[in-house]
C-alpha cells in the first residue's frame, strides 16, 4: 500500500520530531564510539552495517524509538460497505482524553497544556436525574480562547458535578516581528498578559442555548511552579444580574512544555499582575475623569442634549463598566467571508435574545463579549451591531455604530458607513437590510419635494468605532434631519481619539478581552440539506397518511425548485434578485397543461425537521399544499442549507404541488 506525498510528509515529520526528542542522534555516536573500541578486534579494517545494526538492537536503542509509535488498526472502508474516503497517514490511540498527545508538538516551541479534571458545586443542577444511556439532556460545553487559538470540550450532561474531562494544548508564541518560531523563555512568558478566555455555555434538549459563566485566567502562576505543573480550583460566577454568583467550580491543571530550566519566584508573579492592575486603573481613572469633563461640556452646548442618548459605559456578562469603543475592534475573517454584504448576512443570522430580568423593572443592560456571543449564537442588537461594525472596519469601510431609537421610543443600535463621497448608509445587524440616508432640509419651502425615509430609525444620540466617539449635539435628534459631517464641530462633539486609545486600543489594558478569530462553519452543506429533506419528506408521509391521503414525489419538480431557494440566499446576501426568471420558465416546463402548480418557500436558522415542519404548518398557504387532495396530485419538496462562520446557517425550504384542474 502507498500513500500520498501529503501523508508521507506528516509521517515523515512526526518520525522527525520524535527522533529529535530521544535525541537519537547523541545515542548513535555513543554506540558507534562503543562499537568501535570494543566489538572489532585488531583484524578488521572496517564496520559493517550489520553489526552497527545488531548493536544498535543490543543497546535497546530501536525499541527506545518504537515503544511511543503505536499505530491503531483501521478497518478497511470496503469491509464497511463505505465509500473509499482519504483517512490521515497515522491514528494514534487517545485512551484518555486528558493525557497529553506529544506527537502534536513542535519540540522547537513552548506549550501551556491545561486540562479540566471535572466540575463541582453546580448547585443549579442539584437535583437533576442522571440521564439514561441514550437519553436526550441538557448538556455544557466549555470554550477556551488564547492568542488566537480557539477550542471547545465534548458535550457533557448537566449535573452538580459535571464530567468535564478534557486536555488543550495552547501554543505560548512571541509577537515580535520575526519572534513567532523561538521557544519563549520564563521572562516573555511573564509580560504575555493575554489570559486563558473561559466560556461555559448550557445547551437545552431544544437546543437552545444560555451562558453560564465568563471567565478570564490569569496561567502564569505555573511558571513559579518547580515542576513546571499546578493544580487550581477555578470559581466561575454567572452572569448578568447573577454576576457576583457562583455558579460553579472547574478544577484544572496547567502543565509547561517543554518544562523551564530556570523558574520565577512567586513574589515576581504577583509583583508584575499587581504592576499592571494599577496601570489599568489609572488608565482607567484617567479616562473617567475625561469622561466626566467632557459630558459637562457637552451638556452646556443645549439644554436638549441631557434628553439625547449618548453612551459612554456599557455593561458586560460580568457586570464591567468599560468604554463602548472597547466593544468594536477591527476584525478580518480571513476567507470565512468574502464581501461586507455577506458579513451582513452572517450577522443577522446569530439569533437575537435579550438579557434575561429576574423581575420587572425594564431591561437588563447587558453587552457581551466578542467569545460569550460567537459561543452562545445569539445576543442582543448591541452584540450585532458591534459585530458588524468590526466585520466592515476589517473590509475597509468607515463604519460606525449607532445609539438612539425606532418608532414607540424603543432604544436600539445599528450600523452606519461613511462612503468617500459622503454617502451615509445604514446597516441593519438584525435584517441585514441596507438604507440610504438623505437628509430633509428643514429650511426649504413647504412645497419643495423632500426625500422620505425608508429606514425605521428615528432619533440618534451617538456614534463611535474602535476609535472614535462623537455625540449629536445638532438642535434635533431626528435621523432624517441630522447631517454626517463629523468634521463639523457645531454638529457632532467628538471626544479625544488619544484619550479613547488610552483605554480601547489592543494592548492598552488588562482589562479588555482579546478579540478571538472567527471559526469555519461546522456543517456540510450537501450532507445537512440532504438530511433534512429526507426527515421533512418523511413527516410530509406521516402527515398526509394520518389524513387518508397517499403521497407521490415528483423527484424532478424538487430539483427544480433548487434554483429559487439559490435565488433567494443570494437576494439576502446582495440585495439582489436574479434567476427568477430561469426558475419560472423551468417550472412552466416541469408542469403540464391543464395543471396548477403551487408553491411556498420559508426560511429558517436551524436544522431541525420537526420544529421547521410545525411551523411550516401554522402557514395556511402550506397546510393547503402539503394537505393538498385532487387529481394528479404530485409533491415536491427542496432544502437548502448554506453554511456560515460560528456555526451559523441559513435553511431554506419550499414546499411545492402540483394537480390537475378540476372545473
Amino acid at each position: 500500500m502507498s500513500l500520498p506525498p501529503e501523508k508521507a510528509s506528516e509521517l515523515k515529520q512526526i518520525i522527525h520530531n520524535h527522533l529529535i526528542k530521544i535525541n537519537i542522534h547523541g545515542k548513535i555516536r555513543d554506540v558507534l564510539a562503543e562499537t568501535m573500541r570494543e566489538d572489532l578486534d585488531p583484524g578488521h579494517s572496517s564496520l559493517s552495517e550489520e553489526d552497527f545494526l545488531r548493536a544498535l538492537q543490543r543497546r535497546g536503542i530501536v525499541d527506545d524509538v518504537m515503544k511511543d509509535l503505536h499505530f491503531s488498526k483501521e478497518v478497511p472502508d470496503t469491509e464497511l460497505g463505505l465509500q473509499n474516503t482519504p483517512k490521515p497517514a497515522t491514528h494514534f490511540i487517545d485512551k484518555d482524553p486528558t493525557k497529553l498527545k506529544k506527537t502534536n508538538m513542535d519540540p522547537a516551541r513552548r506549550y501551556l497544556y491545561l486540562q479540566v479534571l471535572g466540575g463541582k458545586a453546580f448547585l443549579e443542577h442539584l437535583q437533576e436525574p442522571e440521564p439514561l444511556p441514550g437519553q436526550v439532556c441538557s448538556t455544557f460545553t466549555l470554550y477556551l480562547h488564547f492568542r488566537n487559538q480557539r477550542f471547545h470540550s465534548k458535550p457533557v450532561p448537566c449535573a452538580c458535578e459535571p464530567d468535564l474531562q478534557e486536555g488543550f494544548l495552547l501554543e505560548i508564541h512571541r509577537e515580535g516581528l520575526g519572534d513567532g518560531s523561538k521557544m519563549a523563555d520564563a521572562t516573555t512568558m511573564l509580560s504575555i498578559c493575554d489570559p486563558v478566555h473561559l466560556v461555559l455555555i448550557k445547551r437545552d434538549t431544544s437546543s437552545e442555548t444560555t451562558l453560564v459563566s465568563s471567565y478570564f485566567l490569569d496561567w502564569r502562576t505555573v511558571l513559579s511552579s518547580p515542576s513546571g505543573k499546578t493544580s487550581i480550583a477555578v470559581e466561575l460566577l454567572g452572569v448578568g444580574v447573577e454576576c457576583k454568583v457562583t455558579a460553579g467550580v472547574l478544577n484544572m491543571s496547567l502543565d509547561l512544555y517543554p518544562p523551564l530550566s530556570e523558574i520565577l519566584s512567586p513574589d515576581i508573579i504577583t509583583t508584575q499582575q499587581s504592576l499592571e492592575r494599577q496601570k489599568t486603573a489609572e488608565k482607567e481613572r484617567l479616562f473617567l475623569v475625561y469622561a466626566k469633563q467632557w459630558w459637562r461640556e457637552f451638556l452646556e452646548i443645549r439644554q436638549a442634549n441631557q434628553s439625547k442618548l449618548v453612551k459612554i459605559f456599557a455593561q458586560d456578562e460580568n457586570g464591567v463598566n468599560r468604554p463602548v469603543c472597547s466593544y468594536v475592534r477591527v476584525l478580518r475573517a480571513g476567507r470565512l467571508l468574502e464581501s461586507p454584504r455577506q458579513a451582513a448576512r452572517f450577522v443577522s443570522l446569530l439569533g437575537l435574545e435579550k438579557a434575561p430580568v429576574v423581575g420587572g423593572g425594564g431591561k437588563q443592560e447587558q453587552w457581551c463579549s466578542l467569545l460569550a456571543f460567537l459561543c452562545r449564537n445569539k445576543g442582543d442588537c448591541e452584540d450585532h451591531a458591534t459585530l458588524l461594525c468590526s466585520l466592515l472596519l476589517g473590509f475597509g469601510l468607515d463604519a460606525y455604530v449607532c445609539v438612539g431609537t425606532k418608532p414607540k421610543s424603543l432604544a436600539h443600535t445599528w450600523v452606519m458607513t461613511r462612503g468617500t463621497d459622503s454617502t451615509i448608509t445604514f446597516w441593519e445587524s438584525l435584517t441585514a437590510h441596507r438604507y440610504l440616508h438623505q437628509a430633509i432640509d428643514p429650511d426649504a419651502p413647504p412645497l419643495a419635494p423632500q426625500p422620505r425615509p425608508s429606514y425605521p430609525y428615528r432619533t440618534i444620540g451617538c456614534v463611535f468605532n474602535h476609535r472614535s466617539f462623537l455625540a449629536n449635539c445638532q438642535p434635533s435628534d431626528a435621523v432624517e434631519l441630522c447631517s454626517f459631517d463629523f468634521h463639523n464641530q457645531s454638529q457632532w462633539k467628538a471626544m479625544s481619539e488619544e484619550a479613547v486609545g488610552s483605554v480601547c486600543s489592543p494592548g492598552s489594558t488588562t482589562s479588555l478581552p482579546p478579540l478571538p478569530p472567527l471559526c469555519g462553519p461546522s456543517l456540510e452543506p450537501s450532507a445537512a440539506s440532504n438530511q433534512l429533506e429526507l426527515e421533512l419528506r418523511y413527516l410530509v408521509v406521516e402527515h398526509r397518511k394520518d389524513l387518508g391521503l397517499a403521497t407521490v414525489w415528483d423527484d424532478h419538480l424538487s430539483y427544480v425548485l433548487s434554483s429559487a431557494l439559490a435565488a433567494y440566499e443570494l437576494e439576502r446576501c446582495t440585495g439582489t434578485s436574479c434567476g427568477n426568471e430561469e426558475f419560472q420558465d423551468a417550472v412552466r416546463r416541469a408542469v403540464p397543461d391543464g395543471h396548477t402548480f403551487k408553491g411556498f418557500p420559508i426560511h429558517f436558522l436551524h436544522h431541525n425537521a420537526r420544529r421547521a415542519f410545525a411551523t411550516c404548518l401554522r402557514s395556511p398557504f402550506c397546510d393547503e399544499i402539503v394537505c393538498c387532495r385532487g387529481d394528479h396530485v404530485r409533491l415536491a419538496v427542496r432544502v437548502r442549507v448554506f453554511a456560515y462562520p460560528e456555526s451559523a446557517c441559513a435553511v431554506w425550504v419550499m414546499f411545492a404541488c402540483k394537480y390537475r384542474s378540476v372545473l
